[in-house]
């Protein structure tokens, strides 16, 4: 039945490795399970328990239909959740609508999921008359080829840098605060309290990293597992020994019930337009449009991005069956809309299940069955520490820079858009952004050379809208 499913043996793969592959890019996104939930009710200080619970279901729920839908439609091994980023921005709309109407942030909230309700639906409807696609194929192929290196250092950005953070210092990057300071004394006394729990973080990261890339050497297909496991022991081990703390002590007051009640109280099929329209319909639009600009071209990054180092893409730089690929992440938005969540996108950190061996839909199946019963055993995929998330990322975002040697460094109008992006997309932690610079870098650079005529119709219109956006919109 998988083989009919998902045309293993085509695509040179097998029930196993799919399955470990889903398994691994569930670590290394597992974060998102009860991150999402607190950035979107302001970390609990909104006193809204009931809310949490609400958003901690919907990203369960809404991740796993998205990739039902990349499974079974598409067949790509990518996932899906609630995007970072869009997540940060949609708290902060509802903030926004909190204290220009003075709801409360529940009705906020219900009013901001309408803004993520019409996203999806605009979205359906441009993949459906492939517009979205056309949008793909506008994409300049020398920028669609440094797409994927520039995703490798964002990954790279994020394992060492928040990914990494414990204690209060939940933001601290390995290289600037811990190998940045002079001493081990002045990152010490940088770092107080934490500092030991620093230190068993960094271990933990190389120790892991190494683990993995010792595994791969030797052709070991489960190797990212195998080293975020092998993390995850040490990162116990120690916090057992040196910190004296006990690794799974949140298991012990932890709920395995899910709150459903919570959901459908305060998030399922909640929408307030009237508390929306109270913005003004000029602003209420412009949210619409910055939203669908931002996970659009997200989306679109992630998924040429990791296609391209899976081998997914043809001579021409396209992948087969994206409108399939890009309507999951339209599915999983509406769902995200209905059941109480922000934008739903395709993770970068599925590049961690394509390297692990995934080729197919059984991977993203795999991956959604696990966020599903999350549901119910969220609190064992809690335990699982940064540190080898870190590893894992950091890994595969050295495999995914070695994309630049597909760049013809002797054109610079492939060259320079790519070294903007190459920058710009971990400084921002924006895909879709830093897409938007390089192509505005491409179209800039073709004009005044005069060859105006080799840029698309669409690739000025892009530009345009980005220019637009950076610039204009307010």
């Amino acid at each position: 039945m998988l083989e009919k499913l998902f045309h293993l043996k085509e695509n040179k793969t097998n029930v196993r490795t799919e399955v470990i592959a889903g398994l691994t890019t569930f670590m290394t996104m597992a974060y998102i399970i009860a991150l999402n939930p607190n950035l979107l009710t302001g970390f609990g200080n909104n006193g809204t328990p009931a809310l949490w619970n609400a958003v901690f279901l919907s990203t369960c729920i809404a991740s796993a239909v998205g990739m039902f839908v990349m499974a079974f439609l598409a067949n790509k091994p990518f996932a899906m959740a609630p995007g970072m980023g869009l997540n940060s921005f949609f708290a902060v709309v509802v903030a926004n609508i909190v204290s220009i109407t003075g709801l409360s942030y529940v009705e906020s909230f219900q009013a901001g999921l309408c803004i993520i309700l019409v996203e999806g639906i605009v979205f359906l409807a441009l993949s459906v008359l492939n517009v979205r696609e056309k949008i793909v194929d506008a994409i300049p192929l020398g920028v669609r080829l440094g797409i994927a290196p520039a995703i490798g250092l964002m990954l790279m950005n994020i394992g060492l840098g928040s990914n990494a953070g414990v204690g209060a210092a939940s933001q601290f990057y390995v290289m600037r605060d811990f190998f940045g300071s002079l001493t081990p004394s002045l990152a010490s006394a940088n770092m107080g309290a934490d500092y030991s729990a620093m230190v068993l973080t960094v271990v933990t990261m190389f120790v892991g990293l190494f683990v993995i890339v010792i595994l791969a050497q030797k052709g070991v297909k489960a190797a990212v597992i195998l080293g975020m496991l092998a993390a995850s022991v040490i990162y116990w081990a120690g916090q057992a020994i040196f910190l004296h703390t006990n690794p799974f002590a949140s298991l012990k007051a932890a709920s395995f019930v899910p709150a459903f009640g919570d959901m459908v109280s305060t998030t399922l099929f909640k929408f307030n337009f009237k508390g929306l329209l109270e913005i003004g319909w000029f602003t209420a639009i412009t949210l619409v449009i910055t939203f669908c600009i931002i996970d659009m071209f997200d989306t679109i990054g992630t998924l040429v991005g990791t296609a391209s180092r899976a081998g997914m893409l043809d001579k021409n730089g396209k992948m087969p069956k994206m409108k399939e690929a890009l309507l999951a992440d339209a599915v999983g938005t509406v769902a995200g809309s209905l059941t109480g969540t922000s934008t739903v996108t395709t993770f970068v950190e599925s590049a961690s299940g394509v390297e692990a061996g995934g080729r197919t839909g059984l991977t993203a199946l795999t991956t959604g069955i696990v966020f599903l019963a999350c549901v119910f055993i969220a609190p064992v995929a809690a335990v699982i520490p940064a540190a080898a998330t870190s590893a894992a990322l950091i890994y595969v975002g050295v495999l995914m820079i070695t994309g630049l040697k597909n760049i013809d460094f002797g054109d610079i109008a492939q060259v320079l858009p790519v070294a903007i992006m190459l920058i710009s997309m971990p400084v921002s932690g924006s895909i879709g952004h830093a897409i938007g610079l390089g192509l505005i870098s491409y179209t800039v650079i073709k004009v005044f050379t005069g060859k105006a005529k080799e840029v698309s119709v669409l690739t000025y219109v892009i530009s345009a809208i980005f220019l637009v956006k950076f610039f204009l919109v307010v």
